[in-house]
């Protein structure tokens, strides 16, 4: 029955999707982060979902007069960068025939994520799109919260098999970057009850996490808690809450429970811990004989017996930044973390540009939630070899988006504002340069978007 009534949402869809490719991209983010297929037990179950609306999305891009518009941007450009890089680390990597089949799925993903881009045109679609992913991963986060407090968090909660938030670990991180998002929701809702069920739901996702048996991820809900706080409008009430919230999770939790996140403070003497930092070690070391790394697929026995310290003792990358490392050598790891640098930077921008206009608050909004869904990445990812996750390169284009939205909106609104592509020192020439042009204007006509003086996107 389960896969009867997914095949009919799926198939059902398709006609609507080449006329309106936008309801594509909601339909495979859906699929990408819910990954409802992977819940079912019958012929859905290796159904190839995602190609077949990913192929009608495309044709209906080609198709509909639907608007698209592509952003481009110093973050985009970089990571077109990566993107070639990482072919380029493929044909000199140690196990080619695998890193070939992996770096194919990485290129699935950036188109994907380039499709995405295209179509997210307006505020609107923007808000659809945010409510899909925090839909999607709520599902598992509200669930996985009852699950832990009807079970006393005794037992893991575990996202999909063969997926990337199959493992404890991997829906635990998810979980906790999706936590900002719900709040940018609840900041945008007029409903006094989707207010309230977006609280609710951030609180089960967070004990959802706890309840994931991760020691990254509480480093991480760690992380974006402090940053929570340190962003609220409101300390004293956000401090309340999140006190409160630890409280209920540190008297729901087993002794088990305790034990495990202890061995944080003794990872000298945890067998787990001592791994991942061997595997640390073979990334390091492999990164610097080879200029390009191991390539994809690299984290293999052969590998830790030519690198590791240990070599019978092999595991994956456990890290974001070591698995970049490793896979793409030093290189790759720099353009990675400079992306990664550029696309929290590019969140302050937003932020002081809703500071200085109501208009544009929900981009701000937006902004400052998006550098807190990055922080509970880059903390949480650092124990999770979790770098080519499309939810990263996600959150970058909407980043991306949300900038151009706010630009444009404060453009409109200041006639003759700079636009992004231009120096910065254009947008500050003197009045007087504007009056000699026969555009003379008095001074206090100048339009209030002296934050777009910012170095342009």
């Amino acid at each position: 029955m389960r896969d009867l009534v997914l095949a009919g949402i799926v198939f059902g869809s398709l006609p609507f999707v080449l006329k309106r490719p936008f309801w594509g991209v909601l339909l495979l983010a859906w699929l990408g982060y819910m990954n409802p297929h992977r819940l079912c037990y019958g012929f859905m179950l290796e159904m190839p979902v995602v190609q077949i609306v990913a192929i009608a999305t495309l044709v209906g891009m080609l198709m509909s007069k639907e608007a698209k518009r592509l952003v481009w941007s110093r973050e985009m450009t970089l990571l077109v960068v990566f993107v070639a890089w990482m072919g380029l680390t493929t044909t000199q990597a140690l196990y080619q025939e695998l890193a070939i089949i992996q770096y194919v799925k990485v290129l699935k993903i950036q188109i994907l994520t380039a499709m995405t881009l295209l179509m997210l045109t307006s505020r609107e679609k923007v808000r659809a799109f945010v409510w899909v992913i925090v839909l999607s991963l709520g599902y598992y986060g509200i669930k996985g919260g009852l699950f832990t407090i009807a079970h006393g968090g005794v037992y893991r909660v575990q996202g999909p098999f063969g997926t990337f938030i199959g493992g404890n670990n991997e829906l635990a991180l998810a979980m906790t970057m999706t936590i900002p998002l719900m709040r940018y929701l609840q900041l945008e809702a007029r409903g006094k009850w989707v207010r309230l069920g977006l609280l609710a739901g951030m609180a089960l996702t967070a004990i959802s996490a706890v309840g994931s048996q991760s020691r990254g991820a509480l480093v991480a809900l760690a992380a974006t808690g402090l940053l929570f706080w340190l962003k609220s409008r409101n300390k004293v009430w956000s401090g309340l809450l999140i006190v409160a919230l630890v409280a209920v999770v540190a008297d729901l939790m087993p002794a088990s429970w305790y034990e495990r996140m202890d061995t944080i403070k003794t990872y000298d003497s945890d067998a787990s811990a001592l791994g991942r930092i061997n595997a640390w070690w073979m990334a390091w070391n492999m990164a610097r004989d080879r200029f390009f790394g191991g390539g994809f697929e690299s984290f293999l026995a052969p590998s830790f017996q030519r690198y590791a310290p240990v070599p019978h003792d092999v595991h994956d990358s456990h890290s974001i930044y070591f698995q970049m490392m490793g896979h793409h050598g030093f290189v790759g790891l720099g353009i990675f973390l400079a992306l990664l640098a550029m696309t929290w930077w590019k969140c302050g921008i937003v932020i002081r540009l809703a500071k200085k206009n109501e208009s544009v608050r929900w981009a701000g909004n937006l902004a400052a939630m998006l550098q807190v869904s990055l922080t509970a990445y880059m903390v949480g990812g650092a124990f999770l070899g979790l770098g080519y996750f499309d939810y990263l390169y996600h959150l970058i284009a909407l980043v991306v988006v949300t900038y151009d939205l706010a630009r444009r909106a404060l453009q409109a609104q200041g006639a003759g504002a700079p636009s992004a592509a231009q120096p910065a020192a254009a947008a500050a020439q003197p009045q007087a340069a504007a009056q000699q042009a026969g555009a003379a204007q008095p001074a206090a006509a100048t339009p209030p978007v002296g934050a777009l003086r910012q170095r342009p996107g």
